[in-house]
């Protein structure tokens, strides 16, 4: 989706304000020396700094600074950017009906995150898990694997990630179902959702966060799924309820799980899901690979300079959704 911002910056006017919500490391930004005035928040002043900015870029992705920022006095930026795929973190009330625009990482995570999950099924596929504990105690121990070509895997979540996740896994030789928000051309609506899932050998979430999607894989679908199956999760960590997830491993409802988000990041050592049987943790890396956040730094500019001359802006989110609409 595009969407032209309002008020791009005139030739004759001084260089925007643009407001880095930090994080560490900082992106770089030297394309836009002389053409931005470049200033710095934290999550405790960003509040006081919001008035003066004409863009916002939120590099901490992670930080729920905007949200609650957001809805004090004063002017807000004309656009705001996030460094994620996710926006949930920064939507309230107020952003949300207001004529901000907001953009995000779309397009930088989609093949690596694929990639992830790709080797997520294989790991789980071929029992690399217990191979590897089996040789850390220099124990032989013969097994079976699984082949993956095959068998079934449910999608859901249809945007680019979704897609690039569903091509990957077709790769390998996998019956791939996508299921997005409304049934369309290869992909089918929520109304299919269980059906598939009840099929599937693999079920990966990849959606985004909405009021649809909030705890969507609770206790009543771990239970519609097979005995044989796994589940993944990529997506955002509210899309399943844990407590649920744990209890359905415990049961043996499924045979194992990956999760890579959270409800709660970064998980305590005190977390109760270190240690459950059959479940792979991650912290929240599936789409981090070598060079990422350059990646990331160089798609803002590249947005900034299209907004600079007045261009269409790319990766709009519709507010209301939640998420950048498309196929």
């Amino acid at each position: 989706m595009t969407a032209r911002t309002p008020g791009p910056p005139h030739a004759s006017d001084p260089p925007p304000t643009l407001l880095v919500l930090d994080d560490d490391p900082l992106p770089r930004l030297g394309r836009l020396t002389g053409r931005a005035r470049v200033e710095h928040a934290s999550e405790e002043t960003l509040a006081e700094r919001l008035p003066h900015a004409d863009v916002l870029l939120v590099w901490d992705f992670t930080s729920h600074a905007v949200r609650h920022a957001w809805p004090g006095a004063g002017p807000r930026p004309r656009w705001v950017h996030t460094a994620s795929a996710g926006v949930d973190h920064l939507m309230c009330p107020e952003l949300t009906e207001s004529d901000t625009v907001v953009t995000n990482a779309r397009g930088v995570f989609d093949q690596p995150i694929a990639e992830y999950v790709a080797a997520l099924v294989l790991a789980m596929a071929k029992d690399l898990p217990r191979t590897l504990e089996l040789q850390g105690a220099r124990e032989w121990r013969h097994r079976e694997g699984q082949r993956v070509g095959g068998t079934r895997a449910c999608v859901v979540g249809s945007g680019p990630i979704g897609r690039a996740i569903a091509r990957t896994l077709k790769a390998l030789d996998i019956t791939t179902a996508l299921v997005g928000r409304a049934p369309r051309t290869g992909i089918h609506g929520p109304e299919d959702l269980d059906r598939l899932i009840a099929r599937a050998d693999w079920v990966i979430a990849a959606a985004p966060l909405t009021e649809q999607t909030h705890g969507m894989f609770d206790a009543r679908r771990f239970g519609v799924m097979q005995p044989s199956a796994r589940f993944v999760n990529v997506g955002r960590g509210q899309l399943v309820v844990e407590d649920d997830l744990v209890d359905a491993l415990a049961k043996r409802w499924i045979a194992g799980a990956a999760l890579d988000v959270f409800e709660h990041e970064p998980l305590t050592p005190e977390s109760p899901l270190w240690e459950v049987p059959n479940l792979i943790v991650s912290p929240h890396m599936s789409g981090d690979t070598i060079g990422w956040r350059d990646e990331l730094g160089r798609q803002f500019v590249e947005l900034y300079e299209r907004w600079e001359a007045g261009r269409p802006l790319l990766n709009v989110v519709d507010k209301q959704r939640g998420y950048v609409p498309g196929r």
